[in-house]
């Protein structure tokens, strides 16, 4: 059996946040994230020709790596992105159009939220994870800890602020991954002619997930 979308988000337990400058760039990063083990990105509609960068990558890559876009807003460009190879669909807050055509198209549906509220809005309105943004910024896994007090069967995954240090802590507060921005998808690392130190982030971030399960 082929894993699903969520086996893979899970087992990784990781979603680095791509946001990069250019097509180029955004693949060099993969490249090294990939030879670290790391095989899932989330490209965000902020990079220039996002959508373009998804098709590159999905020609290049394949079933080798799992595609999702991020910071979705609207049911148009989540069409686009799914269109263009993603599997699932991230976004910074909540948008009722955008998890409704995830859904509609078979996909794994991410939308943000950072309230109790907020989080249990997603989740009924058919979110197959909710991303917990800006976490670090409201305590972070101890805030995490108290949203899965009274709704202990949400799939959250916290995003912002996650650091190699802080890694461990949202894992045993509970979450399914995290999301990952510029501690691991280091855009100066590529510009620097130092992919490796993406690759050595990669491992490091591998070891956390697996050191968490065991535990």
């Amino acid at each position: 059996m082929s894993e699903t979308t969520q086996q893979i988000i899970e087992r990784v337990g990781l979603i680095p946040v791509l946001r990069a400058k250019s097509v180029a760039q955004g693949r060099a990063v993969v490249d090294a994230m990939i030879a670290g083990g790391v095989t899932v990105v989330e490209v965000t509609m902020t990079v220039p020709g996002a959508v373009d960068l998804l098709k590159e990558l999905q020609k290049e890559y394949g079933s080798k790596l799992l595609l999702g876009s991020g910071t979705v807003t609207t049911a148009d460009q989540c069409q686009a992105t799914i269109d263009a190879g993603a599997e699932f669909v991230v976004s910074p807050s909540l948008h009722a159009e955008v998890i409704e055509t995830t859904k509609k198209n078979g996909k794994v549906s991410c939308p943000g939220a950072l309230t109790p509220t907020e989080a249990i809005t997603a989740w009924n309105a058919g979110a197959d994870y909710v991303k917990i943004f800006p976490c670090s910024a409201v305590g972070g896994a101890s805030y995490l800890k108290s949203l899965l007090a009274p709704f202990p069967h949400l799939k959250l995954i916290p995003t912002g602020g996650v650091t190699l240090q802080t890694a461990e802590s949202f894992f045993k507060a509970g979450a399914r991954a995290v999301g990952v921005g510029s501690d691991l998808v280091n855009l100066a690392a590529v510009d620097a002619g130092k992919p490796e130190t993406i690759t050595e982030s990669a491992r490091a971030y591998l070891k956390i997930v697996a050191d968490a399960r065991q535990k």
